[in-house]
């Protein structure tokens, strides 16, 4: 018996010292949480915002949802930060970590929202909804047996109810022309790949045949995502087999996204050694990006294309291209967003996206516009003051920042307020009138292509390529119908306008419905081949 008693013992003394250990533990915690002060509890926890809402949760005369509060005050926190740092709840991180994604889950196809229905654009080749018989023009009344139409409809609403996990159902009511029912058709969501490359073709200067010798490919990307490198050099590849020499990148209305896929895309055309861009940032040590020298297009002409909208990881590349006078950067003054952020995610599926460090091109400037902390309404205000002080029209407009860098070969370089073309091509104002600025901002243009293209699919669906495309609807004469279109929107288009203003409203109706036909690749050589700022790359590059 005596064997067994000391075992036994020393057993029942581990599980007693653990069971008092854990209510001492408990005990110490509750202690460290709450203390008692001339009869009062207080809270102790990290901070004063901890504090306050343990009293809520345990105090308050009435029960609170703190977990709502607690989301407004992260908000309120990352607001009195610089202008790019951002909370993001856990019902809208999925929705913006997609958009940098490689891919998204969903059904496959892109939708415009015309006269308060969800009308369907174009289905993605291989996508969920072309496997079930959905076709471009269709219209989505129902989804899931519930009405989807309506004022309320809005493109968030449309996107955060068509996705949905892979491999999980929707069912959707469609209304199609020509079919006397409603049908109904069951789609399970799949992956839907994200683009970054919106157009890759040899540009058709314009006036006619090229002056230069050996052709021009055009690339234009959208963002900088997970496969924009991949995608990136794919176009340039298959460009160089159709005979591309020389080559135009489009970052215009490219607001940014990922960092190191714009190193990538730069060390493509940067000698071994070449600095890229470098950053650092208070707990950030510095990180440096140099050319590896591995690069297939290092000798290639080439012209960079930026916009007023053109940020971040665009401005990198850019800033990249021009400190090492690799390129020729055309176009008006960029954007100005010269700060990295990382993000941090929380346990319930939020996440906080902060700025950690400025990043510099490789002159050393931080192209970063001034903003004021906490300030960040009067930073997006900044630009509509670059628009109301002529900058969009005029260089001499433009206030640049008096401290002079250099680039490789010497020439001067300023910083601050965003990247300024070495090239600068205003907006063309040969052309706008009242009307046409009203029509275009009121998107009646993009309206009426939509309603024209549906009106005449069929017999447009026979048409191969968007240069008989083009020949066609100019044979069409729709203009005087557009025109009466604006009119029944209640335009009071006057005469002298609608002239003066045909040329360029032709072009851009006419290329939304080479798009509703054709997607991107008709879209963009139509719409480029006559823009003042791609012609002016051509002429460069034809020199």
């Amino acid at each position: 018996m005596k064997k067994y008693i000391l075992p036994t013992v020393t057993v029942v003394c581990l599980i007693v010292g653990f069971m008092v250990g854990h209510a001492l533990s408990n005990s110490a915690n509750a202690q460290q949480r709450f203390f008692i002060r001339n009869g009062q509890i207080y809270a102790q926890s990290s901070s004063k915002i901890d504090q306050l809402l343990d009293m809520m949760k345990q105090g308050y005369v009435d029960e609170v949802n703190t977990d709502s509060i607690t989301e407004d005050i992260m908000r309120d926190i990352i607001e009195k930060l610089d202008p790019h740092s951002a909370y993001i709840s856990k019902e809208d991180l999925e929705m913006v970590n997609s958009e940098l994604s490689a891919s998204f889950s969903g059904i496959g196809v892109q939708f415009s929202i015309q006269q308060d229905t969800v009308s369907i654009i174009a289905v993605i080749p291989g996508g969920p909804c072309e496997g079930v018989g959905i076709l471009a023009g269709d219209k989505i009344v129902t989804v899931d047996d519930s009405v989807f139409v309506g004022k309320k409809i809005n493109n968030e609403k449309v996107m955060h109810t068509l996705r949905g996990e892979k491999g999980t159902k929707v069912k959707l009511g469609i209304k199609r022309a020509g079919a006397a029912k409603m049908l109904y058709y069951t789609v399970v969501r799949g992956d839907i790949p994200v683009t970054s490359v919106d157009a890759k073709f040899i540009i058709e200067p314009k006036g006619g045949a090229q002056k230069s010798k050996g052709k021009i490919g055009f690339v234009r990307v959208n963002k900088f995502a997970e496969n924009t490198y991949k995608e990136f050099i794919t176009a340039l590849s298959e460009l160089r087999e159709q005979g591309a020499e020389k080559y135009i990148i489009d970052l215009r209305e490219n607001s940014g996204g990922y960092m190191e896929q714009a190193i990538k895309m730069a060390n493509e055309f940067l000698s071994r050694g070449d600095l890229i861009v470098y950053a650092e940032g208070r707990q950030y040590p510095r990180y440096e990006a140099d050319a590896n020298g591995l690069g297939r297009f290092q000798n290639v002409p080439l012209v960079v294309l930026i916009d007023d909208f053109s940020a971040s990881a665009s401005e990198i590349f850019a800033g990249a291209m021009q400190d090492n006078d690799r390129a020729e950067i055309i176009g008006r003054r960029s954007f100005g967003k010269g700060l990295v952020q990382q993000q941090f995610p929380f346990e319930d599926g939020s996440a906080v996206r902060m700025t950690v460090a400025r990043y510099y091109t490789p002159s050393g400037r931080c192209i970063q516009k001034p903003y004021t902390m906490g300030e960040g309404e009067d930073y997006q205000k900044s630009f509509y003051e670059r628009f109301e002080h002529g900058e969009q029209y005029s260089a001499d407009s433009i206030k640049q920042d008096t401290t002079v860098y250099y680039t490789k070969k010497g020439r001067v370089v300023h910083g601050g307020g965003g990247i300024m073309p070495d090239i600068f091509v205003g907006r063309d104002t040969a052309l706008y009138t009242p009307f046409s600025n009203e029509a275009i901002n009121l998107a009646y243009t993009y309206q009426f292509a939509y309603q024209y293209t549906d009106a005449h699919r069929k017999q447009l669906k026979k048409i191969s390529g968007w240069q008989e495309m083009e020949k066609a609807l100019k044979e069409a004469n729709w203009y005087p119908e557009f025109v009466k279109f604006c009119e029944k929107k209640g335009m009071k288009p006057e005469a002298a306008q609608v002239a003066k203003s045909k040329p360029m409203l032709e072009r851009l109706v006419n290329a939304y419905i080479v798009r509703n036909i054709l997607g991107d690749k008709g879209f963009f050589p139509l719409l480029e081949r006559d823009d003042e700022t791609t012609t002016k790359a051509v002429e460069r590059l034809s020199r």
